[in-house]
């Protein structure tokens, strides 16, 4: 294949929308490429967390859970517990330089507010649901909490 024929095809290729042009013969093998390569991304997905279902506990953990249970069981007599209906993070204030919702020894009314639970950037009131006192809080400012875990012990009044 002469100069001339091998500028036609270079030609006819750059005119139309065919990226690759490859031709075979005994004697020659010619490859045209034009434009970049496709860039192929894959992206793994992060893996899927899921929660057992409530009350549910392996038959490995169910020992020293109940071990656990009988160490606090005077504190559950106490009063009674409010629980984190989701998971998140436990908020005890509206905001980082406000006054927390509540403190221990504070005396509650139905429908105030106790704390915020944040899941997936959404603020979530915990509401009282009934007049209490409240005695003892039992996360931290800021700390993840699970699905159950006691955020108060309070004595209904």
């Amino acid at each position: 294949m002469d100069i001339k024929d091998l500028k036609l095809l270079i030609k006819l290729v750059t005119e139309t929308d065919i990226t690759e042009f490859e031709m075979d013969n005994s004697d020659e093998k010619i490859i045209i490429k034009r434009g970049q390569q496709p860039e192929y991304i894959t992206v793994a997905a992060p893996p899927v967390q899921q929660y057992p279902a409530p009350g549910y506990q392996p038959a490995s953990v169910a020992a020293p859970a109940a071990q656990t249970a009988v160490s606090v069981a005077p504190e559950v007599e106490a009063g009674d517990t409010v629980n984190s209906p989701i998971v998140g993070t436990f908020y005890a204030a509206p905001g980082p330089d406000a006054a927390p919702y509540v403190t221990v020894g504070q005396v509650v009314e139905k429908g105030q507010v106790l704390c915020i639970v944040e899941a997936m950037k959404l603020m979530n009131e915990i509401e009282s649901e009934c007049k209490c006192k409240i005695i003892k809080i039992c996360k931290d400012n800021a700390q993840a909490v699970e699905f159950g875990d006691a955020l108060f012990v309070i004595q209904k009044l």
